[in-house]
């Protein structure tokens, strides 16, 4: 039987994810090369993913954090909360509001799922109707369009930052994009830090998005998924410690996966006090819910106050010094690139690089630097950046010497041309 015949079993919406899988090429490409990866003794010539939004300079951290717990207990076992078992979200609300939010969290206003993906689509998915339109600030994380477009059915509707306005978003930006959407928008979702501009935005700037949210009578839900991982001066706040309380429009998203390097345990937080919204999530729970295990070694990983702060302060080291070498590398070899003070990547400016600044040629680069330096970057067509030439590089994913040894394989290739 040919691929044809097996295709006609399935739904249109099947077909559709055949047709149009909802990971981008990058992470595809990515997913075929990582078996062979890179090392400076034994694959010299091996891959290097410098595309993936993960951080793995801390694991040495969590995993012994995380193997000193035991005596799990048998209620982890068996069925529990949905949204997180009591216990364990008192112990992140804890942990939340000691670390990044600054004021009390009501564990009864949080639902613990499986990753910060889940959460996303969960939300969306009980304060839009399906064909609705979501603001999403450009550059961008990438994996968004995935989250609210796959299942739930929305349109993102982009907000493009230029690169000659330094990528600022403005309410003069947003409200252009609110007036021309060719549908309803019921939410904007907004990013800090910011993925991939390594922006933290301050105290004035958060509340220019929530002002400008309410005075447009739309959700707006602030993703804080790198809230721990600052390295520079700007210090970090949480758009509810801006509005205590947050009222029924306003809704933070974090995770594991990002702060804790931790993206394979898949448990993502939602922070909420819409009650209707709260028991709507609730009832899409049962898909996506945590497994006892996990949440029990999660849970008794962040109740640590004194290993958490030891770890923060660590983490934040080891990204500056990564970030620190990163740059260096990338100013060796001439890459231009926005400076950034979170997060853990870098967005590059490859347009003189480029035969011309258009999306082919972008693609073209993009390719020619996988094909001949075997390095994988993230294309500023998948950061749904509103100008080509521009690229993701995320430092964390791989050790700092890899990264390193991959940016200069990149010079190499620019340099042949």
């Amino acid at each position: 039987m040919g691929t044809g015949d097996r295709y006609q079993w399935l739904s249109a919406r099947g077909n559709g994810l055949v047709a149009t899988p909802p990971a981008a090429e990058y992470i595809r490409t990515h997913q075929a090369r990582a078996a062979d990866p890179f090392d400076r003794d034994r694959n010299p010539d091996g891959y290097v993913a410098l595309c993936t939004a993960e951080n793995k300079l801390v694991a040495d951290l969590v995993l012994a954090r995380l193997g000193a717990v035991d005596d799990v207990p048998a209620r982890a076992l068996g069925y529990d909360a949905m949204v997180g078992a009591e216990g364990v979200r008192e112990k992140i609300a804890g942990f939340m509001a000691r670390t990044f939010v600054g004021r009390p969290v009501d564990a009864r206003h949080l639902a613990l799922l499986a990753g910060a993906g889940a959460v996303l689509e969960s939300l969306f998915y009980a304060i839009c109707d399906p064909g609705d339109g979501v603001l999403v600030p450009t550059p961008s994380y990438a994996g968004f369009w995935a989250d609210l477009e796959t299942r739930d059915d929305l349109n993102i509707i982009p907000v493009h930052c230029s690169s000659e306005a330094g990528f600022r978003l403005t309410p003069d930006l947003l409200d252009r994009a609110l007036t021309e959407a060719s549908r309803p928008v019921r939410a904007l979702l907004f990013t800090s830090p910011n993925n991939p501009l390594g922006w933290v935005y301050d105290a004035d700037e958060i509340d220019e998005i929530i002002n400008w949210a309410e005075r447009r009578g739309v959700h707006v839900v602030f993703d804080e998924v790198y809230a721990l991982s600052v390295y520079g001066d700007r210090p970090f706040v949480s758009a509810a410690k801006r509005r205590a309380p947050l009222g029924e429009r306003i809704h933070v998203a974090w995770a594991f996966s990002k702060d804790f390097g931790a993206s394979g345990l898949r448990a993502g937080v939602l922070l909420s006090e819409n009650e209707a919204v709260l028991r709507a999530v609730d009832g899409l729970a049962y898909w996506s819910a945590v497994s006892g295990h996990t949440q029990h070694l999660l849970g008794e990983m962040v109740a640590d106050d004194a290993w958490v702060d030891g770890y923060i302060a660590e983490l934040q080291i080891r990204l500056r010094a990564a970030a620190g070498r990163i740059v260096a590398a990338l100013d060796e070899i001439g890459v231009p690139h926005v400076p950034a003070d979170a997060g853990i990547f870098v967005l590059c400016d490859m347009r003189t690089f480029m035969t011309e600044v258009s999306w082919a040629a972008e693609d073209g680069l993009w390719r020619e630097i996988l094909e001949k330096a075997n390095v994988n970057l993230t294309p500023g067509s998948a950061c749904h950046v509103g100008e080509p030439g521009w690229m993701r590089l995320c430092f964390a994913a791989v050790a700092t010497d890899t990264a390193v040894a991959g940016i200069r394989r990149i010079g190499d290739a620019l340099r042949r041309r």
